[in-house]
């Protein structure tokens, strides 16, 4: 990456009073230009603290909508409006909206990855780093639903022993890693340490000795003193992990079609140093949501928070829109 485009967007920065917050699964010379780099649970904490004027999310879209639900009062900024995520094309609003109504006495459960709408109408937000902690502090009787990520959801589920009502859908990246090809691979690398997201199939999780968020990886990673990791997630991570341990070898975990780079989010990838330059200079694209909804959102995302802080909560005994 040349020096003048850095030095642009570092100069840009400074004049527009922006910050920079990058996810895992951002290219590295990205990560390295932004002010702080996480998982989607960091980088809604880190929106909703940082005291800039202006935001700029170098992610997908529903991550930025986010830290716009919960820190109104700043310019929200995204590089490119079309990164969305499968997760939330696969979970549009009126379809979701139905199938919270069947369930009137549930409480949902849903994934970060989704859009306000949805989360306008969900109980409580939980990002892969947190699900366990809001999970567990949800009353033993009442039933739950989870969405949209059904893996994630049954890693879960079989975790805390709790039954749970699933919608039906999931990461195009994470469902494409293949486990007869990992178990060739294990078996080429017998002293590799596999590790694994929650949103892969459970026919590849089954063979991960660590399964968590993108932050727990990096964790394992970082703090492992065994010397080559296999790795099933995105390939962004690459960048955070080799920094941690540049003495490892990391390993991408397979797919089916080994000439396919499908373990690269095609969303995240999206987004360039160029289109970042731009929308420091132009404020644009710029998200914006309407305060009704983004009111009804922050209920969910505020449960989230509150949990995460060691607070109680109360849980709305039925669905009532």
């Amino acid at each position: 990456m040349s020096y003048d485009i850095v030095a642009d967007i570092q100069r840009l920065k400074k004049e527009k009073n922006a910050v920079i917050l990058a996810h895992y699964y951002e290219d590295g010379d990205i990560q390295d230009v932004a002010d702080y780099v996480g998982d989607s649970f960091y980088l809604a904490k880190m929106g909703q603290q940082v005291q800039q004027d202006v935001i700029l999310l170098a992610g997908v879209v529903f991550m930025a909508e986010s830290v716009k639900i919960l820190n109104p009062t700043k310019t929200v900024l995204v590089p490119d409006m079309e990164a969305s995520c499968s997760l939330v094309k696969g979970a549009p609003y009126d379809k979701y909206l139905a199938w919270r109504r069947q369930h009137p006495d549930g409480i949902a459960v849903t994934y970060i990855n989704s859009s306000a709408e949805v989360k306008s109408i969900s109980d409580v937000i939980i990002t892969s780093s947190n699900a366990q902690q809001i999970v567990e502090s949800i009353p033993q009787d009442r039933k739950i639903l989870f969405g949209p990520d059904q893996h994630l959801g049954r890693w879960l589920s079989k975790k805390l022993n709790r039954q749970f009502e699933y919608w039906n859908g999931a990461c195009e990246v994470h469902v494409l890693f293949n486990a007869k090809r990992l178990v060739e691979l294990i078996a080429q690398h017998p002293d590799a340490v596999v590790i694994a997201h929650p949103e892969c199939d459970e026919s590849v999780l089954q063979y991960a000795s660590v399964i968590g968020s993108t932050s727990r990886l990096l964790e394992e990673v970082e703090k492992n003193p065994a010397k080559k990791f296999i790795v099933a997630t995105e390939t962004g991570i690459f960048h955070q992990m080799q920094k941690k341990r540049p003495d490892v070898e990391l390993i991408q975990a397979p797919v089916l079609d080994s000439g396919c780079s499908c373990n690269n989010c095609p969303y995240m990838k999206m987004n360039s140093m160029e289109k970042i330059k731009h929308a420091l200079e132009t404020f644009k694209p710029q998200v914006h949501l309407n305060e009704e909804l983004r009111l009804k959102a922050k209920t969910s995302l505020d449960r989230m928070m509150d949990i995460t802080s060691g607070k109680e909560v109360s849980w709305p005994k039925e669905f009532t829109v």
